[in-house]
């Protein structure tokens, strides 16, 4: 049995996820502020100083959580730019970011490059050399394209899109990216834990042979929900309650069972060539729930001939489990958490990781953004951010319609959910009946191609 104990050379900080960041903050407060004083090794090549300006467009919790830790990934930045559709929203995270980094010199936020409404995101990316992109995710298409052709390097959030034109888009501009020596990272974090990395590295080896098939799992109690305020515009509320709306969010099986999906594609080695499934909604059923699932049950076929079974669910009270498990030709393979086993089929350990003292893989992905940036490597993660997103895409679209959706056809599709030139004006893509209710997909009625 080994345990992958190695000394860390970066510094994990206090929050364990991005999410967890603005629940954090009231830690700080009253003087008690911890991250400006962790000390990040290596993380300026002294062959190339430039001071790297940076801008958030999105200004959430994720998206702040994003930028103090960008700040720390780096001695030698500056946070020069926010956007957000909402002023609200901008103001909190600024505040919250301020907070965070305490003494620090990096926020230089100035009210005049504090941008607000539709047009924000390519006002604020015009000032930076790095982009951090943590709207909801059905904005992301537009602004990774504005980006990459504007010639900034980019952290995403999870998942790029939330329809098929939107991930054609991020493929095409991921391949201009690469092009142009551009560093993209995306937000599956994963790829940067140690636990999945050490379990990847003795899958290469051979040590429990081909993936067959696994089970991927994305099961909790739900999230938060924000009720309608009076004078709110369908648009506005639509906005600020996105989790709840595909064109903003995809659903839960995009919006965070990409995370597993992804960990099967990346030890498969594959991209599912279809998908099919069922789902609905059983318990988050109000009106205040828009129009997607709280359940979701799918299986993958691979081109290899693997088969993935993937479930998620937003149920209170119910069984919580975020975590994947394979089977090989020679053994498994199990990842969850921190951790990582890989036991032969008599069910002698092979492999084990404990990973409680690992660095944060949140903060792991900007020092490797930083510090490719500055020693000219080029990380490309942006495609295989779009895949993992039409994997789960395919997912949806599976639960949605009932019936089997192929990979190749599906990304034929030309069904947009977001609009293009969306203004205050607008009117929102989705509309509640006279109820209040909002169309819930119905298997063998949907169109989903």
């Amino acid at each position: 049995m080994k345990n992958s104990n190695k000394k860390k050379q970066k510094t994990q900080l206090l929050s364990n996820t991005r999410r967890g960041f603005v629940k954090n903050t009231a830690l700080f407060t009253g003087g008690a502020m911890l991250l400006p004083n962790l000390q990040m090794n290596a993380m300026v090549n002294v062959l190339n100083d430039k001071k790297l300006k940076i801008a958030l467009v999105g200004c959430g919790g994720r998206g702040t959580g994003a930028a103090v830790q960008a700040l720390n990934a780096d001695d030698n930045v500056e946070l020069v730019a926010m956007a957000d559709a909402f002023e609200d929203r901008l103001k909190s995270s600024l505040m919250n970011i301020t907070k965070a980094m305490g003494e620090s010199k990096k926020v230089k936020v100035k009210e005049k490059n504090q941008f607000v409404g539709f047009d924000a995101a390519q006002k604020a990316m015009d000032l930076a050399d790095v982009v951090i992109l943590a709207t909801p995710p059905g904005f992301r298409p537009q602004h990774f394209e504005y980006a990459i052709n504007n010639g900034k390097h980019v952290f995403m959030e999870k998942p790029v899109a939330t329809d098929v034109p939107g991930v054609r888009k991020v493929l095409a501009a991921a391949k201009k990216a690469k092009e142009n020596k551009l560093n993209v990272v995306v937000g599956l974090q994963r790829h940067y834990q140690d636990n999945y990395l050490a379990a990847l590295d003795h899958l290469k080896k051979d040590a429990i042979g081909s993936i067959v098939s696994g089970q991927v799992y994305w099961n909790s109690g739900g999230v938060w929900v924000r009720e309608r305020q009076p004078g709110q515009t369908e648009l506005e509320y639509q906005m600020r309650n996105w989790y709840y709306f595909n064109w903003l969010c995809g659903d839960h099986i995009l919006e965070q069972h990409i995370h597993n999906i992804d960990v099967a594609n990346w030890f498969i080695g594959e991209y599912p060539i279809s998908a099919q499934g069922m789902g609905g909604r059983q318990v988050r059923t109000g009106k205040d729930h828009g129009e997607i699932y709280d359940h979701h049950f799918v299986e993958f076929t691979y081109p290899s001939g693997a088969v993935i079974a993937s479930q998620c669910r937003h149920m209170p009270e119910t069984m919580s489990r975020v975590s994947e498990f394979f089977q090989g030709t020679k053994g498994t393979v199990s990842t969850e958490g921190d951790n990582a086993t890989l036991k032969d089929w008599s069910g002698k350990t092979i492999f084990e990781h404990r990973g409680k003292d690992d660095p944060n893989p949140y903060q792991v992905e900007h020092i490797k953004l930083f510090e490719s940036i500055r020693n000219g490597g080029v990380i490309a993660d942006a495609e295989n951010g779009a895949k993992s997103t039409m994997s789960a895409i395919i997912g949806r679209m599976a639960t949605y319609s009932g019936k089997v959706i192929k990979w190749e056809e599906a990304m034929q599709s030309n069904l947009a959910l977001v609009p293009d030139n969306l203004t205050w004006d607008s009117q929102a893509p989705v509309q509640p009946n006279a109820d209040g209710m909002y169309d819930i997909p119905t298997p063998g009625k949907t169109t989903v191609i």
